[in-house]
């Protein structure tokens, strides 16, 4: 029977301290630090990971002394290594002074999260805090919070009044302008508690932009028992990816970093060339295969690229919708980025399962699709092959699939988006949708035609279905 993995943490305090300690930054933004750590001789830089939600990271992770293992997928095979940055993991519901307290710490230098959309609680449409939500009600007038926000202002508030610097708040999440979302998210927090703390944060903080880009498929429980029976050692926290990994960051720090450039990590002035890019032809073309390849019977992206149809399909989107919307960042060539990208997608290994790009989507949608909606229409040019996407988001979220059967929808606005659905009339449907301002900007949700051609998009996928649909916009 394999051993439990084990190992004894550093007692190093950690420089720090990351939100939403789920697998994407434990098989990303982790390994680049344990990297530049190894090369700059110290372990500084060391990570108190913190739960926003369940103890359920926590309680794999603490028998292990914090320790894990990170599997790349590639084609030709897997290979392993164990990552040692952790120093402790704190369950926020279950002790948030706690958490406080961490980010409140004088080492504590970083603050990096990785907490999805959904979590800075702002409306995708606008940017702006979502102030009527009733946990940023609570954190408002509560000293212990319950949102990443609210332990970022209250956390601030501490240092402030203890005579400490602001930490560097390093957002790693798939929203355009991270840095200056969550800065504006902050800062408006901070205001409705103390506008002198909102001033003190934004004099002082700093909130640098990033771009973080790799796949990393939800882990299985095969995944663990093929592992521990070509190691030898059962690791309940292990976390698997793909080969590629990018981190492009905007190099604006308040309280020093790691030596991140040299392990990698693209140190720039700007990075709303890179995120446009990884947003709308990744992220993008992601949820068009996951809402899509779902409702044609697909489980997987790499089991949506072996059929072809979606092959031609998910090309001409990137060559007639995608990319004459962007900019290329230095040094790019979008043509070949998008072939890197149908190379990656296809990887058998990567079992990245459709159910889990779709949820959320009234969270991401703004930015991976409907801007460039927006853009495209402003400019003259096509906008088909997007439309059928949110064609096939509106089919997803109303809970059934085109054959009648459930769909378990996971998204903050499930019961609004279920009730917008009027089935057998696509026209209602389309009317209904675009009234939800959280979701659509308003050059799209006043624009006669567009609501026109999602009609059109939405009575063929009903008529033909999913396959037959991507089939006739993929020639």
């Amino acid at each position: 029977m394999p051993q439990r993995l084990h190992r004894t943490p550093s007692t190093t305090p950690p420089g720090i301290v990351h939100l939403g300690l789920g697998a994407f930054f434990r098989a990303h933004g982790a390994l680049y630090l344990a990297e530049a750590m190894q090369l700059s001789g110290t372990d500084a830089w060391g990570v108190t990971g913190v739960s926003l939600q369940s103890p359920g990271t926590r309680d794999r992770l603490q028998p292990q002394g914090w320790a894990y293992t990170a599997v790349e997928l590639g084609p030709d095979g897997e290979r392993a290594q164990l990552v040692t940055v952790l120093r402790d993991v704190l369950v926020a519901p279950e002790d948030p002074q706690a958490v406080l307290e961490a980010m409140a710490a004088p080492t504590t230098r970083i603050v990096s999260l990785t907490i999805t959309e959904k979590g800075y609680h702002h409306a995708p449409a606008t940017g702006r805090l979502n102030r009527d939500d009733p946990d940023i009600r609570h954190d408002m007038d509560n000293l212990l919070p319950k949102t990443a926000p609210g332990f970022l202002v209250r956390s601030m508030q501490i240092r402030r009044d203890r005579g400490l610097d602001p930490f560097t708040v390093l957002c790693c999440d798939n929203l355009p302008r991270n840095g200056a979302v969550v800065r504006g998210v902050v800062l408006e927090l901070a205001g409705l508690i103390d506008p002198r703390l909102a001033d003190w944060i934004d004099r002082n903080g700093a909130f640098p932009a990033t771009m973080v880009d790799r796949i990393v498929p939800a882990t299985t429980d095969a995944d663990l028992d093929r592992l521990a029976t070509a190691t030898g050692i059962r690791d309940e926290a292990a976390v698997f990816h793909e080969p590629f990994r990018q981190w492009v960051v905007e190099d604006r720090f308040c309280a020093g970093r790691p030596p991140l450039d040299r392990v990698g990590v693209q140190m720039v002035g700007d990075v709303s060339p890179y995120e446009h890019m990884k947003l709308r032809m990744l992220n993008g073309t992601h949820s068009a295969l996951a809402y899509l390849g779902y409702l044609a019977g697909h489980e997987t992206i790499a089991d949506t690229m072996a059929d072809p149809v979606f092959v031609a399909y998910v090309r001409r989107l990137w060559g007639d919708e995608i990319i004459p919307a962007l900019t290329p960042p230095p040094g790019e060539d979008l043509t070949v980025y998008a072939d890197a990208l149908a190379h990656r997608y296809a990887n058998p290994a990567i079992r990245h399962r459709l159910w889990q790009i779709a949820m959320d989507g009234s969270q991401k949608l703004p930015q991976r699709i409907l801007s460039t909606i927006a853009e495209n229409r402003a400019a003259g040019r096509p906008t088909a092959g997007l439309s059928m996407v949110v064609a096939g988001w509106m089919q997803y979220v109303s809970g059934t699939d085109l054959q009648g059967r459930p769909i378990d929808v996971r998204d903050p606005l499930a019961a609004r988006l279920a009730e917008s659905w009027r089935n057998g009339d696509p026209a209602a449907t389309v009317r209904e949708f675009l009234a939800l301002s959280e979701v659509f900007p308003p050059e799209l949700r006043h624009d006669a035609a567009f609501a026109a051609e999602l009609t059109v998009s939405l009575a063929g996928l009903l008529r033909d279905g999913a396959r037959a649909s991507v089939a006739r916009l993929g020639h």
